[in-house]
């Protein structure tokens, strides 16, 4: 299991995921929340080097961040619901999962810059 990473929006300050996991493994990317009946808050879930993600069989919506290589959020969607596939778009290289409601409570926007830590 890899240590917890905290997500933050560099450009406003604000920190989106006090407890992130890293799926970097091919089983942490394939389960991904699969199995789950939330995502807490301060929780997240990071995806390096993936522009798509599907919520087929999927429990519960959530907020999604597509990051462009600079770490610019180049696309977002909110409550995100099951049974649908989101893509970020060609400039998208990672993608960072939140619970639903996190970009508005964090004011997380296109072109803020978001790391992980």
């Amino acid at each position: 299991m890899n240590p917890p990473v905290r997500v933050v929006n560099e450009t406003n300050g604000v920190t989106l995921a006090v407890d992130g996991e890293m799926a970097v493994s091919l089983g942490s990317r394939l389960r991904g929340l699969l199995g789950r009946d939330r995502l807490p808050a301060g929780r997240g879930l990071v995806f390096p080097g993936c522009s798509m993600i599907h919520m087929f069989f999927m429990r519960f919506p959530i907020d999604v961040l597509f990051l462009d290589a600079q770490h610019r959020v180049c696309s977002l969607r909110e409550a995100l619901k099951p049974w649908v596939v989101a893509w970020g778009g060609f400039r998208a290289r990672d993608t960072i999962e939140l619970p639903v409601g996190a970009i508005a409570e964090t004011g997380t926007q296109k072109g803020h810059v978001v790391r992980w830590e």
